[in-house]
Parts: structure tokens; C-alpha cells; sequence
């Protein structure tokens, strides 16, 4: 079963002075996200860049591959806690470090480890993302 998700952006300016707004998605629960370069390579005084977004889209994705795969061992988390860090190095995005502490009964760190390199390598966004971007998994249960 495919699905579409759309985002919208207007950007004005040059790519050095301009700026840019998300201004919707398909599910309406962001808008008016303000994006720039100053965003993406310094400060970003409040504003948001793509690179932001893809680390917030791999954590999500990636705490839901987790949570299937511990839930479908048998398993199921209590919490996880997952954290998601993408380099812009420009002109390409080089790295995406994951961190997970995770609150899971029947399991030991060793298994905790396995489940989440195993997530790191299903996750969809993750398949998008290899062979192009360092990804790293680091793994800690509570």
C-alpha cells in the first residue's frame, strides 16, 4: 500500500540572503516553518533546515522499526528515547548518528544492540539514506 506525503515550500531571495517557508504538509500538522542557509551551516536563529527534518524523520522511523522488531520478539518497549543527529558538510549531508535508551523488560544490552542495528538497517528512511550518508547506532537500555 503506497502512500504520498507533500510538503510545500516558497522561497524567496538568493540562496545566500533569501529564505524559504514550509508552508503545509499533506497532514496539516506543520506549517509556517521558516528555512534558510544561515539555518543549515550556523546559527539557526530559530528557523528550521532540511537537514533538521530528515534527522527528525530518521528518528521517528527508526523508533518505530524498533519498536516492531522488540514488540514482534516478544518484547515490547516500555520507552525508547531516540535521538537523531545529521551532519551538513557541505555540499552533501555526511553523517546520521542514532542514540536510543530504551526501557524494555526480557532482554540484556546485547540483545537491546542487536534489535537496534537490526531497526537501523529496516527502517525506511535509513534505505534511503545508505550507501549515500554514514549512518551510526548507539544503543543503551535502561
Amino acid at each position: 500500500m503506497a502512500a504520498d506525503r507533500t510538503a510545500n515550500v516558497t522561497w524567496q531571495g538568493s540562496l545566500m540572503d533569501g529564505s524559504g517557508v514550509i508552508t503545509s504538509v499533506t497532514s496539516g500538522a506543520i506549517s509556517n516553518l521558516d528555512v534558510s542557509w544561515p539555518a543549515r551551516t550556523a546559527e539557526h536563529g530559530g528557523k528550521t533546515s532540511p537537514e533538521e527534518l530528515i534527522a527528525a524523520a530518521h528518528a521517528a522511523c527508526f523508533s518505530m522499526g524498533l519498536s516492531h522488531g522488540l514488540s514482534g520478539a516478544g518484547t515490547p518497549p516500555q520507552k525508547l528515547e531516540v535521538s537523531a543527529t545529521c551532519t551538513f558538510d557541505p555540499p552533501k549531508i555526511s553523517k546520521m548518528a542514532i542514540t536510543v535508551t530504551g526501557q524494555v523488560d526480557g532482554i540484556d544490552q546485547a540483545a537491546f544492540e542487536e534489535a537496534a542495528q537490526a531497526a537501523a538497517e529496516g527502517c525506511p528512511v535509513s534505505g534511503a539514506l545508505k550507501g549515500n550518508v554514514e549512518i551510526s547506532v548507539s544503543a543503551t537500555l535502561e
